[in-house]
């Protein structure tokens, strides 16, 4: 098995984090009680409101900052933001759907090998680290395109990015760096 020879792995995206702004002042008293799937955390100046389809969950500032977390992807964040928006413009607000943005991506990936977690460490410091000791797996930072993944020796991978589209990237990358430390079966 060669690392120029093209490998079908599947990323699964499991994770898209988006915010978004309603350009308006919501009362979160108002959302808390008039609102469905609601849950009002005063002592930290927020509304947790959930969505069943898409599975949402976001959390919701007096300032019209609305941050939602759960979709399995860029489509389903804006589809999900969208209801959340129409939710809010039901209860009596004036809200305007402005300023959405994917801000992060978590995916997880699964290599075809095991990976010797020392060995790739050393042949890739500054940017690797590991502390076997703090956490199991080991860092790559891919500063270029603001992507961290973390490297099990089970070959599982973690990739947190901005976007999909780096997060693909950013497994591209570092494949053949983790192809050279595989493990070779005895």
């Amino acid at each position: 098995m060669e690392p120029d020879n093209d490998v079908a792995l599947d990323i699964i995206i499991t994770n898209v984090v988006a915010v978004f702004r309603t350009r308006c002042h919501l009362n979160l008293r108002t959302i808390a009680l008039e609102g469905t799937n609601v849950i009002y955390k005063p002592e930290v100046g927020k509304v947790l409101m959930k969505l069943r389809k898409p599975r949402i969950t976001a959390s919701i500032w007096s300032s019209g900052k609305i941050i939602c977390t759960g979709a399995t992807s860029e489509e389903e964040a804006k589809i999900g933001a969208r209801r959340l928006a129409r939710c809010l413009q039901k209860l009596g607000f004036k809200v305007k759907f402005t300023e959405f943005k994917v801000v992060n991506v978590l995916a997880v990936c699964t290599m075809p090998f095991e990976i010797r977690l020392p060995e790739f460490t050393k042949k890739n410091r500054p940017i690797a680290s590991y502390e076997p000791e703090l956490h199991p797996a080991a860092s790559y930072r891919i500063k270029n395109l603001k992507a961290t993944l973390q490297i099990f020796s089970t070959g599982s991978v973690t990739v947190t990015a901005p976007n999909v589209q780096l997060v693909a990237t950013a497994v591209e990358q570092a494949y053949p760096l983790l192809f050279e430390s595989r493990k070779t079966i005895r």
